[in-house]
């Protein structure tokens, strides 16, 4: 018998002074039984980076050559294709391929550095792409917020983030390690 995937719950408040995007998301979450509850949480942080209504979570590790979150125009063509992990450059190139705009948010502590010195030079020939990593210690703190019931506030200003529950805050400043050309 199947492992089931596990169902988080977020209540998200979003206030993104960057963009002047506010709002509130009542997200469910579903984890894959192959999934950690740091990666869960990356994936949560990204949809909270780039909140939008129209912003949603792809069907998951169990899915190939699909975004963790996609956004669509009202045509169907994909605005924007989000990728959590440290995904292959082939990939991340057919991503580009097909999405008007493509964001990696890079983690897994000590292999980032080793992940990007790999891809770098084809990553940069990709004038859609944006790429951003998070420290170890950054989804270590992440990770203490997981819960299957969250009620989070997120704030960002200038590129840094704060995300909150009851019982904490955390800040995080993701590394941009290249941005869109556009």
């Amino acid at each position: 018998m199947a492992l089931r995937s596990t169902i988080y719950r977020a209540d998200l408040s979003v206030s993104d002074l960057d963009r002047q995007v506010y709002g509130a998301h009542a997200l469910t979450l579903a984890r894959h039984p192959s999934e950690t509850e740091e990666r869960l949480m990356v994936r949560l942080l990204a949809f909270a980076m780039h909140a939008d209504e129209a912003l949603e979570f792809g069907r998951g590790l169990s899915a190939e050559a699909e975004p963790d979150l996609v956004r669509r125009d009202p045509t169907g063509a994909i605005d924007l294709w989000i990728e959590v992990g440290l995904p292959d450059e082939r990939d991340v190139r057919k991503a580009c391929g097909r999405a008007r705009e493509v964001v990696v948010l890079a983690y897994g502590a000590r292999r980032v550095d080793s992940w990007w010195s790999d891809n770098a030079a084809a990553f940069m020939r990709q004038s859609n792409l944006r790429v951003l990593t998070l420290t170890g210690e950054e989804t270590a703190a992440l990770q203490t917020l997981a819960a299957r019931s969250m009620s989070l506030t997120f704030t960002m200003q200038e590129q840094h983030i704060w995300l909150a529950s009851s019982a904490s805050t955390i800040e995080l400043a993701p590394a941009r390690k290249m941005s869109s050309q556009k």
